[in-house]
């Protein structure tokens, strides 16, 4: 059915825009003449494509613009604006047409009845099942200032890290860009040029000048080929890692690359750590707060080692002693763990311990340049050594035969 839009002033000549589903502009007016609206334009909505409607699908709101809403709302709410208005004012200044119409939907579905975070619950391409769990905790408790508050400084840190890391990676990025953009240049356009000049004479090239005009010949006549092969391994490589297994497997291999798995490692336990100390300040039970923590670890080999410590509670032990029983946790953790549940505590040192990781992690990233370049000067280096040999090894070949 076709989409209207609609600006109509109410009784008190308040401007209201909304849209409707309707057969037509006339059925759309007099919907809105029988609810005593002056209707100032309606004008249909253009449809999306089918290809539209399946991008949409993977289209989500990025980070800084949640943090931004959770930020607003929470200034407007202590500010003693009503949840409606709060909302209202937000979607009337935003820029982002996504998070736009979510807030239209969510005003809507609190007007018809519903609770906050079930609105919110609808809309998982803008907010995830974290940030619902917590919204649903802090409604129940009546402190969804505070909830919105943490949620505003958890989205601000986790932005804050993943800035930290493209700043500090830009520079060996680009290293390996410019070697492999020269690489290809070198193959493509100079090694011709040298191979017309070897084949005149009746020697055998080395090997590693063998290996460039194999790879050229490859690239100027298959090149089509190349593109479909890539291609190919890079959705197989995403089909395969969006299967239980295939995530398992990958997330492991991530924590023991040199350098970058201790900081993928620190990354996760980092943020495990201060969400559920997060979570468990706004009185969730230690299951439920563990149901919601899982899913936003990020890492399928940490969220089986906290799947097993949620076992152990259920059971009847106390965090600390699966920690104990897994190498992923040092000790230190579970030493504050332990004593933050003797003590009551368990939030705060929960806290601490996400301050822990954080100081590791931030160490990690401003050294992560000086960290990567050894490995980085090996590959330089290699690529280097190699289109070198490539190209002068023949001529000290024919320089070798001239002499006889």
């Amino acid at each position: 059915m076709p989409v209207f839009k609609y600006i109509v002033r109410d009784e008190g000549g308040k401007q209201i825009k909304g849209t409707m589903e309707a057969d037509n502009q006339d059925a759309v007016a007099t919907e809105l003449e029988g609810r005593n609206y002056a209707v100032t334009s309606i004008y249909r909505i253009r449809q999306k494509s089918k290809l539209e409607s399946y991008l949409a699908r993977f289209k989500k709101l990025k980070l800084p613009v949640r943090n931004t809403f959770s930020r607003q709302l929470v200034t407007l709410i202590n500010a003693g604006l009503p949840l409606i208005s709060s909302l209202d004012a937000i979607r009337r200044q935003t820029d982002s047409n996504l998070l736009k119409q979510a807030i239209s939907d969510i005003i809507k579905d609190i007007q018809g009845g519903a609770s906050f975070s079930e609105s919110l619950r609808k809309h998982p391409d803008c907010f995830d099942q974290l940030y619902v769990g917590m919204v649903e905790a802090g409604e129940e408790g009546g402190i969804l200032e505070v909830t919105l508050e943490r949620l505003a400084d958890l989205g601000e840190h986790e932005h804050k890290v993943r800035s930290d890391i493209k700043k500090a990676t830009r520079y060996p990025m680009l290293v390996v860009c410019a070697l492999a953009l020269g690489f290809t240049i070198l193959v493509i356009f100079v090694l011709p040029r040298y191979a017309k000049i070897y084949s005149r004479f009746k020697t055998q090239l080395p090997l590693p000048t063998r290996i460039l005009i194999l790879i050229n010949h490859l690239i100027v006549n298959y090149w089509y080929v190349i593109i479909l092969v890539i291609a190919g391994l890079i959705f197989g490589f995403f089909r395969f890692i969006n299967t239980i297994k295939g995530r398992r497997i990958w997330d492991n291999i991530k924590i023991k690359i040199p350098v970058l798995g201790d900081l993928f490692l620190k990354l996760s336990m980092s943020r495990f750590t201060k969400i559920t100390a997060a979570l468990m300040a706004t009185g969730i039970p230690i299951l439920r707060l563990l149901d919601l923590a899982i899913p936003s670890i990020g890492n399928k080999v940490i969220e089986e080692a906290v799947t097993d410590i949620k076992k152990g509670v259920a059971e009847g032990k106390n965090m600390a002693e699966p920690m104990k029983a897994n190498p992923l946790f040092p000790p230190i953790v579970s030493q504050m763990v332990a004593i933050g549940e003797e003590t009551g505590k368990l939030d705060e040192l929960l806290f601490k311990v996400s301050d822990y990781y954080d100081s590791e992690t931030d160490y990690i990233i401003d050294n992560l340049t000086s960290l990567i370049e050894p490995f980085l000067l090996l590959i330089l280096g290699s690529g280097v050594l190699f289109i070198a040999l490539s190209i002068f090894l023949p001529m000290w070949n024919l320089m070798s035969l001239f002499k006889r």
